[in-house]
């Protein structure tokens, strides 16, 4: 009877705190955040992250190739497992012109939300005040191509280590502590051309401490338990801003390439 009691009173409890967890929304919670935090307005940034490369002078307009955005889908995963950050464009899109690198340009939905607009012009839907005119568009100097080549939501624990040191309950407490890692590339694309001019490989890693923190009812189990849910996109959106730095400094050190002859001009490779 006792131990039915104790089953009634532990699933109330649980109602409890969920009904007060669902009614208890938080806007801006740092715990939801990612690597790719602020905002950018123009020229302005606010609470960008500080780690995140930064330019003086913008290198040129940019679009982000967006294959959300294409009849195809999103192909820039490659090597993948379990859930994905929804749209890789849109997270490269904010660090660009947080940055202040890149005027970014869009080429994806907004665009042809844009050309609908300008159909609408030509059909002599719109009013005649609209102000779309031709020439009004701003040309894409360079094209930011962002790539996850690796991503793996359980790449592996470290029991046997921590077993090791500690015993059985360093062994219970490691196969509980698992990594998370991504590893991603950005290709910078010069348009008129389409030469190839910068590219660059970024990764993250994160160690997730699984149900160890909930195995503790102390400030220390507490503190480890925030681990617990740290989110594969997190560590996606890390190694995405790991690539832009690293693009952003190939690009800063930029020295053009050179033929004899000219680009394009035949190859040195000669076929008899």
């Amino acid at each position: 009877m006792k131990k039915k009691f104790l089953t009634l009173a532990a699933i109330a409890l649980v109602g409890t705190m969920s009904t007060a967890c669902m009614s208890s929304m938080s806007m801006g919670n740092n715990d939801a955040k990612t690597m790719a935090t602020g905002a950018a307005g123009g020229a302005n940034s606010q609470n960008a992250n500080s780690a995140l490369e930064t330019c003086t002078e913008t290198i040129g307009t940019v679009a982000i190739a967006d294959y959300a955005a294409s009849s195809a889908g999103d192909n820039s995963y490659i090597i993948t497992s379990g859930p994905h950050v929804q749209n890789s464009a849109a997270i490269v899109k904010l660090i660009a012109q947080q940055s202040g690198c890149f005027i970014v340009v869009d080429r994806g939905h907004a665009m042809n939300i844009a050309a609908g607009d300008r159909a609408l012009r030509d059909s002599g839907e719109l009013r005649s005040n609209s102000k779309y005119h031709k020439g009004q568009v701003v040309a894409a100097d360079l094209t930011l191509t962002p790539t996850l080549t690796y991503d793996n939501n359980h790449a592996g624990g470290i029991g046997g280590v921590v077993g090791g040191l500690f015993g059985s309950i360093g062994s219970v407490v490691g196969a509980g502590m698992q990594s998370k890692t991504a590893s991603a590339l950005l290709t910078l694309t010069d348009n008129r051309t389409s030469v190839q001019v910068a590219v660059a490989e970024g990764s993250a890693k994160n160690f997730d401490f699984g149900g160890f923190g909930g195995m503790f009812g102390s400030k220390l189990g507490g503190s480890l338990g925030a681990y617990a849910n740290t989110s594969e996109g997190k560590v996606i959106v890390a190694a995405y801003m790991d690539a832009f730095n690293n693009v952003v400094k190939a690009a800063k050190s930029y020295k053009a390439q050179t033929q004899r002859g000219g680009l394009g001009t035949g190859s040195a490779l000669k076929v008899n």
